[in-house]
């Protein structure tokens, strides 16, 4: 009996099926929930701090020790959370966190100046379906491709371009990976080109452990080869799921996975898996644009979808979507 297909690709679901064939599908497939994660835990409440300095202040007022002040809020906010809750962070362990958190958000000033940036939206979700519809096709965009991806951020330099930036809190790849890190960050302007009509200018990683920005220019060729190399992983996901052939590829990054306990390479077993949850072949597509000054609650974001829909006219977002 076939696998059931994954919904979507994202970035990282794109990434790990690279890494990990077996890891994509326990995650994309199987839905099996990774223990929570320390660094990862800590890159969701600096990546809060920074969406609520970006979203609620006005250039000006975005400044280090407001920066600090919503890293408090944050921390507050998930450490209640069941992820939060799940690490047991108190006493010494918790100081230490925010400790290094603080230092994470304080790096942000280094690499840019806030007050100068024009925001159009933060934690903006958008997705968009590629490749001709199947006859006969039934669930979501008639059986084509699905991509979608949660933006960081969207901003609009003083040319009116836009700008998409993403956030990194662990370490930066040495020079022979960025390229292969810059992957996300083009799979994001194409999700701008397809649904807003309209290609950013630029697309930049920060770092903020170093601190250090990766910058680049989307091209043609960036783009072109970024909807290439999806609809490839996209035939080799159906042909795994078609075969159920997802093999484990050892390596470093095994020592950061938390699916040992059903890894053949590491002495696990596939039998303990339950059941594949379905995925939910009907999924709606929200269109709408943010407000500026809105303040965002937390697990909230704007959706932009691509299915013939239009964004709604706003002056945050002088455009329409791509029909």
């Amino acid at each position: 009996m076939a696998l059931q297909l994954p919904g979507s690709l994202t970035p990282s679901k794109v990434s790990t099926f690279k890494e990990c064939a077996l890891a994509f599908r326990l995650s994309a497939i199987d839905k099996v929930p990774e223990p929570t994660n320390l660094q990862a835990f800590k890159g969701t409440v600096v990546h809060r701090a920074l969406e609520l300095l970006m979203w609620e202040e006005q250039p000006g007022a975005r400044t280090p020790a407001t920066a600090q002040e919503k890293l408090d809020r944050a921390v507050g906010e998930l450490i209640a959370g069941d992820e939060g809750s799940s690490l047991g962070l108190e006493g010494a362990g918790l100081e230490q966190f925010v400790a290094d958190a603080r230092q994470l958000v304080g790096n942000y000033f280094v690499l840019e100046d806030p007050n100068k940036v024009r925001v159009m939206g933060t934690e903006l979700r958008m997705q968009v379906d590629i490749g001709p519809v199947l006859d006969g096709a039934q669930g979501h965009g008639g059986g084509r491709l699905r991509l979608r991806g949660i933006i960081d951020r969207l901003e609009m330099d003083d040319n009116g371009d836009l700008i998409v930036t993403d956030y990194k809190t662990g370490r930066a790849p040495g020079q022979s990976h960025e390229q292969s890190r810059l992957g996300g960050v083009h799979f994001y302007a194409f999700l701008c080109e397809q649904v807003l009509g309209r290609r950013p200018a630029r697309v930049q990683l920060f770092h903020l452990r170093e601190p250090l920005a990766i910058c680049t220019t989307p091209s043609d060729q960036s783009i072109t080869g970024l909807e290439r190399q999806a609809t490839a992983i996209w035939a080799a996901v159906k042909r795994s799921c078609l075969l159920e052939d997802f093999r484990p590829k050892p390596g470093p990054l095994c020592d950061w996975c938390g699916y040992h306990a059903y890894c053949p390479a590491k002495g696990g077993n596939l039998a303990l898996l339950s059941p594949p949850a379905a995925d939910g072949a009907a999924v709606s597509v929200a269109v709408s644009s943010p407000t500026l000054g809105s303040s965002p609650t937390l697990g909230s974001s704007a959706t932009l979808g691509c299915a013939g829909a239009t964004v709604a006219p706003s002056p945050l977002l002088p455009f329409t979507a791509a029909g």
